[in-house]
């Protein structure tokens, strides 16, 4: 295990950092997530996952009690598994969070991904990050379609 096999870890992310728990187990770099309090294996996708969850609770203040992490759900038969969702305090869908890893460009056919997630789950906010940049959207009851909002919502 090098610092070659993580190039991610050296590529600055657009989030605030903090002192992520690291550690080496069966010869892969693991990150400990505490939300789900325990170490989980460390992907580019995972180190912009825990990144995300961190600016949202520490400097968004969202309440860690209302999130829930790589949940399974199905779209038209098919078994999917989104990244984040944050319920509001009525234990109702507020923003789902679609994660990639940093190399991967932030397209239409992403976008499309959350939404069809979204379809299932009725999200008021979604957002699609790379750890670099991040589209933050709001579903608009008026016109029935989403429009693109300057930063993740307040909660």
């Amino acid at each position: 295990m090098t610092a070659a096999d993580y190039p991610f870890l050296n590529t600055p992310l657009n989030l605030p950092t903090t002192d992520f728990q690291l550690t080496a187990e069966s010869g892969k770099l693991t990150i400990f997530d505490a939300l789900r309090k325990k170490f989980l294996i460390l992907t580019p996708e995972e180190w912009v996952r825990q990144h995300i969850i961190y600016y949202l609770i520490a400097f968004k203040q969202y309440p860690k009690s209302l999130f829930a992490l790589e949940k399974g759900l199905e779209y038209n038969r098919l078994k999917k598994r989104f990244d984040i969702l944050v319920l509001d305090r009525a234990g109702q869908p507020f923003l789902l969070v679609e994660c990639k890893a940093p190399e991967v460009k932030l397209s239409q056919k992403v976008v499309e991904q959350v939404c069809m997630y979204n379809k299932t789950i009725q999200a008021q906010y979604m957002a699609i990050s790379n750890g670099m940049q991040h589209i933050c959207l709001q579903f608009d009851t008026g016109s029935g379609a989403y429009k693109q909002i300057r930063e993740f919502p307040a909660f």
